[in-house]
């Protein structure tokens, strides 16, 4: 089965990519496929999210394993496309650069049978230009969030006392 999937970059002006992409590929070839697909050389870090149908995230599939201890995260080269993006679940988020921090919306369009003799993946279309530095985001602080408190519970942080 093909994929045919919309990538939206988290900015102002209309920017994206359609791709069609077989369904079986790990979210590694995805990822590939995005970074191609919009220009990016694909040599920063990158991970996935599932989310729910408001885009709220969930589950993290990352490039690299970064977790510590016994956190276990999975990765894109060990988790398949079909798996993560279903009919059920069509949206996930795409963060590529964590430094930079491109966001972008990733949501299944259609499911549609191999055509013989296509190349996959495959950009069919193509909308907008990169800028050449990430949309600026804004994070709103949670205007209940009480600073002061936060300092009064330091010793529930549990930092030892001589950590470095």
């Amino acid at each position: 089965m093909i994929y045919k999937i919309r990538i939206i970059l988290d900015a102002k002006e209309d920017i994206f990519r359609d791709i069609e992409i077989e369904a079986e590929c790990t979210m590694e070839d995805f990822h590939n496929a995005i970074t191609q697909a919009f220009g990016f050389m694909g040599d920063e870090m990158a991970s996935f999210y599932t989310c729910d149908e408001n885009w709220n995230q969930l589950e993290e599939i990352a490039l690299f394993d970064m977790g510590e201890g016994d956190e276990s995260v999975p990765l894109m080269n060990e988790t398949f496309l079909e798996d993560v993006l279903t009919r059920e679940f069509p949206k996930m988020i795409y963060i590529y650069d964590f430094l930079s921090m491109w966001t972008f919306f990733v949501e299944l369009a259609d499911i549609v049978e191999e055509t013989e003799g296509h190349q996959y993946p495959n950009v069919l279309f193509s909308f907008g230009e990169l800028p050449d530095t990430p949309p600026e985001k804004t994070f709103e602080a949670d205007p209940n969030f009480d600073f002061d408190e936060t300092f009064d519970r330091y010793d529930d942080l549990d930092f030892e006392e001589n950590w470095n």
